[in-house]
């Protein structure tokens, strides 16, 4: 007998797919600090850490 699995329906609401958040990320210049926090970095680098970056992208969500 095979094993049988729940699923959840997709309505399509929810997170967009994280390609999509790292193409939106990649769009922004580097400018020297956090796109977020406004900490101090390189001039390569748009936020200090993932933490910074899956909440601007959660901001940039809601305010669409």
């Amino acid at each position: 007998m095979e094993p049988t699995q729940e699923s959840v329906p997709d309505d399509g609401a929810g997170v967009p797919p994280p390609v999509a958040n790292a193409r939106t990320r990649q769009t922004l210049p580097p400018k020297g600090s956090c796109w977020y926090c406004e900490k101090p970095l390189d001039n390569v680098r748009r936020f200090c850490d993932k933490e910074c970056a899956d909440a601007f992208d959660e901001e940039k969500e809601y305010t669409r």
